[in-house]
């Protein structure tokens, strides 16, 4: 190692930090289903969680090779550029965070680092085909693929389990999400963390403290893993109760289809070096596998806040970079301004979030749910009623009161309208 100045350990000290928020910011993306539906009590999942993010940073360097050496031009990056961009993503993903949206964590860096970078060295020192084929193409195909694929999985699953013994099928599938958890959690490490180690790689090459094109080193891979795992263990409750019980009512048959798919697609954009969100991938599994259970719905509030979440996370953290490496450019004055600006930003987020504890103890308490709108009234009214003298199937039941109250409507309205 050529130099390591103080500017540089700042850097590799905030990326840290933002790979902190990442964990527990993402942490829902792997255990909100499990957690919700009772595979597994919360403490013990986010712990599993912790573990396999853990295990997988050191799975791959394709992720990590897209930011460092791909998505903006080296020789137009200083450290304090690097620095600004992770100011704009740990803002926007505290501020989600306190809100309880499942924004991207990856986008969120993604931003600031274009952002910043424009700031610096103009609009050519970002690599435009690769924003849009490596980054852009995947945030919007993601929630689309996983979302389709759990829906399809969800239905066969309940085909398939339909002679199934009720209670052993439940358990069954707790067991199996269980499994597809860990899987998600391993595939949030090979490209999650990766980000990290991607930026902090990107900013040793800037400043000279490694060649241009290296790899990750080492204790880079092992900083960045460490300090996922120990975001994911804390948690991030507020975004677990959003993402496990405010877009959706899931059966373990929903969880196990959700989070499968959504393995499926990260791990195999961590093979192919996208730097995909897993927040993309993973919600929309969930209201994928929602809306394959037959009377299924979305609350559609819910995901409409999320959707506008989504929409703003690249601009909002890229001008808040721009506007933090504008700072730095006055020098070290600046950069230490930035620093306190961020330090009191986040601290008055920690005290506004006090107001209302959300944790362990109460993450699976009941959300206010939303009165039934188009698209729930809609499912609801198909949904066939059980068989004469029988009973109702598990899959048939309603998942949550908006959707019952639906069906009532629904058939109040069949019952008025019919000739006598």
């Amino acid at each position: 190692m050529e130099s390591f100045s103080l500017i540089l350990a700042i850097v590799v000290v905030t990326a840290l930090a933002f790979d902190f928020t990442n964990g527990f910011h993402d942490t829902a993306n792997a255990m909100a289903t499990t957690i919700s539906t009772g595979a597994m009590r919360p403490k013990v999942a986010v712990a599993m969680s912790a573990v396999l993010n853990l295990v997988g940073a050191f799975l791959s360097v394709e992720v990590a090779n897209t930011i460092s050496k791909g998505l903006v031009d080296e020789a137009g990056v200083r450290p304090e550029v690097i620095f600004a961009a992770l100011v704009g993503a740990i803002l926007w993903n505290l501020l989600t965070w306190l809100v309880g949206l499942p924004s991207s964590s990856s986008h969120a860096l993604m931003g600031g680092l274009i952002g910043a970078t424009i700031a610096s060295a103009g609009v050519g020192a970002v690599h435009g085909d690769v924003l849009v084929t490596k980054v852009l193409i995947p945030a919007i195909a993601a929630p689309l693929v996983a979302g389709i694929a759990a829906m399809f999985a969800t239905r066969l699953t309940y085909s398939l389990g339909k002679k199934a013994d009720g209670k052993a099928s439940e358990k069954g599938y707790r067991a199996g999400q269980i499994a597809s958890a860990g899987l998600v959690s391993l595939a949030h490490g090979t490209n999650d963390a990766q980000k990290t180690m991607g930026v902090i790689t990107l900013a040793l090459v800037a400043g000279g403290a490694v060649a241009p094109d290296s790899d990750p080193p080492l204790w880079v891979i092992l900083s960045a893993g460490l300090a996922i795992a120990l975001g994911t263990y804390l948690g991030g409750w507020r975004i677990i109760r959003t993402m496990g019980k405010g877009l959706t009512d899931l059966q373990p048959q929903q969880g196990f289809a959700a989070q499968t798919s959504a393995a499926t697609v990260i791990l195999a954009s961590s093979h192919l070096g996208f730097s995909l969100s897993t927040t993309h991938s993973v919600s929309g599994s969930v209201m994928g596998a929602g809306l394959g259970r037959k009377g299924g719905v979305v609350r559609w509030s819910t995901a409409t806040r999320m959707f506008v979440a989504w929409a703003l996370t690249l601009p909002a953290a890229a001008l808040v970079g721009a506007l933090a490496e504008y700072v730095t450019g006055f020098g070290d004055w600046g950069t230490a301004v930035v620093a306190v600006f961020l330090v009191a930003s986040s601290a008055v987020i920690w005290k506004l979030s006090r107001r209302e504890v959300i944790d362990h103890t109460n993450v699976n308490a009941a959300e206010e749910t939303e009165p039934a709108g188009v698209v729930t009234t809609a499912m609801a009214a198909v949904t066939p009623p059980p068989p004469a003298g029988g009973t109702a199937s598990e899959e048939s039941l309603p998942t949550f009161p908006a959707q019952a109250e639906a069906e009532r409507e629904a058939a109040a309205t069949t019952t008025t309208s019919t000739p006598v």
